[in-house]
């Protein structure tokens, strides 16, 4: 039977006179017996709920009214049992009825996420689940991410998997490469990294998932569903609650083996701008806008206005679903100053309640301008403002290797000149010391709140920024480089940041947007296992280090202050001694020296030393004891240490 009854249109002279309902329970709730369903909506005249057999095409069920229970706020409880059918959300404004939308707080949706279904969610739980728990977390940085997209990790016919690019070939164990060697999860149990930092894992656009045969790639920063996993990752995305299971299945996989799953979040803007399923609810009040149209600091077409109740409220409850449902350990938020400081901060508070090891860290820019206030802004400026927030380090990424707006730009490992003060900033995880003057204003209040890197999804990888930058160089010289930024990432304060496959010298032929290119480009190619093993074990062996001494995540910058002192050297090399058994650490004193030189640089000692790094030789027993004199190779860190 249909409904209605058509209200005369409100009129509020701005988005800020809208009611707001910031404790309101938005989302569908199913029983046997009743399913409720409510919209929020103040400048609706009428709220439809259409009812389908499929998620897309099949026999339309009907539709009936919400009611407008309070103003703004429409609500209706059908009682019967609902389980499995499809529905949309129709809104009508100004005695126009816009197009049909799953909602926002769709919890579950068919093919390419037109349609939200009814679902008991529970059911969906796989064996043990209530048991399922992630990795703890003492300190942010002790923790080792590594960013990988779901699909190229395992698509590549080499990589031995049954289930190429789907969320569980990346738990799928026993997989390896043609020559043996683990792939997948055992490789990255291997390498010895703590989190799984995946790249968009929600409901995205850019792929169809009707037509998984026809040869398509995205990176999936174009959200269309923020509260569904995608379904070209699942093994059926026309059956909406296998995505969810197979999601889950493949969290539960991680967390057996001891790893956190981040997730890279993107509620900065939306996919499609006036057809975006916030639009479709309620035109114009998530977004921004300037001069008569949308904002645009995501570069993207749109932003959204977290400074908003009820996109506040959506952003705080969206993020708690993934840690609550999907038992994620973490959050990577895409264009984090675009969104305000009270929300982030809000937001984590949230978080910690559900579960006190999450990590929550950030790109701290926009991509353009904003009308949203600097001052407001979770930019990486305000770090030291955000309270449980990290955010990316692009000082030590750029002072590593170059900018990134330029490709043949040089940073200290490639040979640029007067970096090494930079590289000092980025040891001490970006918080103040009287030892470090890059002309940088420190931006973190704890060493933790700094991600430190050198490559990601974005720009080119690693080894071909090196390549790009550095033509005249030989491909071992290109290597001994590429150690060496990341030695320095895994031993500088902040959280030490991964980009998946550079522990195998990964390279997208030099491409540096590959977000729509094909898997040729952007695939993990695990003959790189067997062809560059030795830099895979230098990574491995590295980690490994990192994790078993303290003294290189120290939770404070009390204890920086007190345990870190650079040691004065000359063009070219950074040198810093980690005293005192710091943070508890066995070894009593640890010097680290990174050289970046293209010839050997030795020193006197005082004491006697162990030799834990040098070259590319690693052993945390000892190498050798040296006594009077060591030499740091060319383009190498040394590390030794006294116990």
């Amino acid at each position: 039977m249909t409904l209605f009854s058509t209200k005369a249109p409100v009129v509020y002279k701005s988005f800020s006179d809208y009611p707001t309902y910031a404790e309101e329970n938005l989302w569908t709730y199913y029983t046997p017996k009743k399913t409720t369903f409510k919209l929020w909506s103040p400048v609706a005249e009428e709220v439809a709920v259409h009812f389908y057999t499929t998620g897309d095409g099949g026999e339309h069920l009907g539709k009936i009214e919400l009611e407008e229970i309070d103003e703004g706020l429409w609500a209706m409880e059908v009682k019967e049992d609902l389980l499995g059918v499809y529905y949309t959300f129709q809104v009508k404004v100004k005695g126009k009825w816009l197009n049909e939308t799953p909602g926002i707080y769709a919890t579950a949706v068919g093919v390419n996420g037109k349609r939200a279904m009814v679902l008991d969610l529970a059911a969906t739980d796989p064996k043990n689940w209530e048991n399922d728990k992630g990795p703890d977390v003492a300190s942010p940085n002790e923790v080792v991410l590594y960013e990988t997209h779901v699909r190229d990790f395992t698509i590549s016919g080499n990589s031995g998997s049954s289930k190429p690019g789907k969320f569980l070939g990346l738990v799928e164990q026993g997989t390896s490469n043609p020559e043996g060697l683990p792939t997948g999860i055992d490789h990255m149990k291997e390498l010895g990294i703590t989190h799984v930092h995946l790249l968009p894992a929600f409901d995205y656009m850019s792929v169809d998932e009707s037509v998984l045969d026809k040869p398509q790639y995205n990176w999936g920063y174009d959200p269309q569903n923020y509260n569904v996993p995608e379904g070209s990752y699942s093994s059926d995305p026309y059956c909406a609650e296998v995505r969810i299971r197979e999601f889950k299945e493949m969290v539960q996989g991680f967390h057996s083996n001891g790893l956190g799953v981040i997730l890279d979040v993107v509620y900065n803007h939306t996919g499609l701008t006036e057809g975006a399923n916030f639009n479709l609810e309620v035109p114009g009040y998530y977004y921004r806008h300037a001069e008569g149209t949308w904002s645009n600091a995501s570069g993207c077409g749109n932003e959204t206005a977290s400074e908003r109740i009820m996109m506040r409220k959506f952003i705080i409850e969206s993020c708690r679903h993934w840690a609550q449902e999907y038992h994620i350990d973490g959050f990577r938020f895409d264009l984090m100053a675009i969104h305000d400081i009270e929300t982030m901060n809000l937001l984590t508070a949230e978080l910690k309640k559900v579960n006190p090891n999450i990590i929550v860290y950030g790109e701290g820019w926009t991509a353009g301008g904003s009308p949203l206030s600097y001052t407001q802004r979770a930019s990486k400026s305000h770090t030291y403002m955000l309270k449980q927030v990290s955010a990316f380090s692009d000082d030590i990424r750029d002072a590593l290797k170059g900018s990134v707006f330029d490709a043949r730009s040089r940073g200290f490992v490639s040979g640029a000149h007067g970096m090494e003060e930079s590289i000092k900033f980025g040891v001490i995880g970006s918080i103040q010391h009287p030892e470090v003057h890059s002309g940088r204003a420190a931006w973190a209040r704890e060493p933790w709140q700094s991600v430190s890197y050198v490559s990601c999804h974005d720009n080119q990888t690693l080894y071909d920024k090196l390549k790009i930058s550095c033509g005249d160089a030989s491909e071992e010289e290109i290597i001994n480089m590429h150690l060496l930024a990341n030695a320095v990432v895994l031993t500088s304060q902040g959280i030490p940041f991964l980009h998946a496959g550079v522990e195998m010298l990964r390279t997208k032929k030099g491409e540096h947007n590959s977000y729509n290119l094909p898997d040729e480009i952007n695939q993990i190619n695990w003959n790189w296992k067997t062809s560059y093993n030795d830099v895979f074990t230098y990574y491995q062996q590295l980690i490994s280090l990192r994790r078993a001494h303290p003294a290189f995540s120290m939770p404070t910058a009390e204890m920086v202050y007190h345990h870190l002192e650079f040691i004065k050297t000359s063009p070219g090399l950074v040198g810093f001694q980690l005293k005192g058994n710091a943070n508890n650490d066995s070894w009593k004193n640890i010097l680290v020296y990174y050289n970046a030189n293209k010839t050997a640089v030795r020193f006197t000692l005082k004491e006697a030393w162990q030799v834990a790094v040098k070259g590319k030789t690693i052993n945390q027993s000892g190498i050798e004891t040296v006594r009077h004199e060591v030499e740091v190779p060319p383009v190498s860190m040394l590390m030794l240490f006294q116990e």
